[in-house]
């Protein structure tokens, strides 16, 4: 059985940059030098259908940086 990113991925969490207001919230979780980013909206989905954008740590840290400057 193939896991899902939902399953291999740990820590999922409701990301600091989430803009409440407009609820748009968004979880982040890891799994060794991989980031998960999923929308919480979806989270109804079944894991095997729920999208989830997989990058790089370091393309998050970029991603990250780009986003705050």
């Amino acid at each position: 059985m193939t896991l899902t990113w939902h399953e291999r991925i740990s820590g999922w969490h409701k990301s600091s940059y989430t803009h409440w207001e407009e609820n748009a919230c968004v979880e982040v979780g890891t799994e060794g030098a991989l980031v998960g980013i999923r929308d919480t909206k979806q989270h109804a989905l079944p894991p095997e259908v729920r999208p989830v954008l997989v990058v790089s740590a370091e393309g998050f840290t970029a991603l990250l940086t780009h986003l705050s400057g």
